[in-house]
């Protein structure tokens, strides 16, 4: 089969109408994904949650939480207690990105000694 022609590919635009600037870069930093699978397993309490997730800062934490919220994929709940408890827990939405993001984690786990390898060899080959 050829390949297909230059015009018949696909472009991916700088603006909001790009899905994968536009929603893929949202949960593709460093820390999004490791905090929507903390929530899978229901609601959690902010200081919980930076126990669970080893090396997020306060800072950060927040700031992700506050952009998945934004999103749509996180709920916050503030409880009208003193002191005011405030809870996280998944969407609708948040629960279904999960599901391909876990394929996507699984794929990942099975190659990583191969990725690791890969790269293992492109570095030697950049080296010589």
């Amino acid at each position: 089969m050829a390949a297909k022609n230059i015009q018949e590919r696909r472009r991916f635009y700088n603006d909001e109408t790009c899905p994968i600037r536009n929603v893929i870069a949202q949960i593709g930093d460093k820390w999004s994904m490791l905090i929507l699978f903390a929530l899978v397993d229901g609601a959690d309490r902010f200081n919980s949650l930076k126990s669970r997730i080893i090396g997020i800062s306060q800072r950060m934490l927040t700031q992700t939480l506050r952009d998945l919220e934004r999103e749509g994929y996180v709920k916050r709940t503030v409880f009208p207690e003193v002191p005011a408890r405030v809870e996280y827990e998944l969407t609708a939405m948040g629960k279904g990105i999960v599901k391909p993001l876990y394929q996507l984690v699984t794929w990942a786990d099975e190659h990583h000694d191969e990725i690791h390898k890969a790269r293992k060899a492109y570095d030697r080959k950049a080296q010589s």
